[in-house]
């Protein structure tokens, strides 16, 4: 099986961090999981590349790697908003003009809208660089309540964290869910965050927050007991908490709704059953909590834009 070909383009000095955001997700091979991805790293100019701490990187490819690139992978870009080499830019459109896709990783945003392959699109970036985002480049439109944009071709993230969530999320569309599950789990992460999810920056009336505001329990019990009847209530029930309180912390912490949330869990629990399992799909839908066949299809298409029969035709088996 041919590889799919992952590039990061570097820039000093370098951030280390959001490098690893990618590489861990598209450069490191895993016992007993099929590599699907082949990782490497360019700059405009090869060799040294000093990094923002930490000794500096070896570079041993030129931009011309970028012309066999599947995906190109911006990984922040230091100093934030500065310029980027024509060369660099005119790599980058051909790039995208010959079918790559282009993602970028926090502050890498700047270099995709420098390049023109945002305009007219939503993009985002860290929390932080919003604001300079959207009055360097107009017309971007700028969403900052979020932790990462796919339009396919071109995806950004929010800061680096949000980058492994990103590429964790490009990993299940090309290879499903259960896949980037085992990445996720090597990786001791979460299975999968929502590109919705808001981003996190504390507030002044955060300062100090409480031990048991967390979710974190009440999330892992809802999520051990999806083909129950769970609801809403049972949710605020099981947390000691008012509906009104509940959805409340959701908000806050998820940046969604407690009904939206668990919707989520299930389609999520769905799309694995679908790739590990010969289940029918009534079976599928009972054992994630949506009831019936019928349900589960107009919920799987509205979410993924395809039946959960097609879902499986091509993921099944993975």
């Amino acid at each position: 099986m041919t590889s799919h070909r992952v590039v990061a383009l570097l820039n000093e000095p370098q951030s280390p961090f959001e490098l690893a955001c990618a590489a861990e997700v598209f450069g490191v091979e895993r016992p007993g999981l099929t590599p699907h991805y082949a990782f490497s790293v360019c700059a405009s100019r090869p060799g040294p590349l000093r990094a923002t701490v930490g000794p500096a990187l070896v570079v041993e490819h030129g931009l011309d790697a970028l012309r066999e690139a599947d995906t190109v992978v911006v990984p922040g870009w230091h100093p934030v908003g500065g310029d980027v080499p024509a060369e660099v830019l005119d790599a980058l459109r051909a790039a995208h003009a010959r079918g790559a896709r282009l993602v970028s990783i926090c502050t890498g945003a700047f270099v995709l809208a420098r390049a023109g392959l945002l305009d007219g699109r939503s993009a985002t970036t860290h929390w932080g660089r919003t604001a300079q985002l959207a009055a360097d480049f107009p017309r971007v439109t700028v969403d900052a309540d979020v932790l990462y944009v796919d339009h396919g071709d071109v995806a950004t993230s929010a800061g680096s964290g949000a980058g492994i969530d990103l590429c964790l999320h490009l990993v299940r569309a090309d290879h499903g869910a259960a896949y980037a599950a085992r990445i996720a789990r090597s990786m001791v992460l979460p299975p999968h965050r929502e590109g919705s999810q808001l981003q996190y920056a504390v507030r002044a009336d955060d300062a100090r927050p409480r031990a048991d505001a967390s979710l974190a329990p009440l999330l892992e019990w809802a999520v051990a007991r999806l083909g129950t009847p769970l609801t809403v209530e049972a949710l605020a029930a099981r947390a000691g908490l008012s509906g009104r309180t509940l959805t409340r912390r959701f908000l806050e912490q998820l940046g969604t709704s407690p009904g939206q949330w668990l919707l989520a869990q299930r389609l999520d629990a769905a799309r694995g059953l679908l790739e590990r399992t010969d289940l029918p799909v009534e079976a599928v839908a009972t054992r994630v909590g949506l009831s019936s066949a019928v349900n589960l299809r107009r919920r799987f298409r509205t979410a993924y834009g395809v039946t959960p029969g097609a879902y499986r035709r091509t993921f099944g088996g993975r």
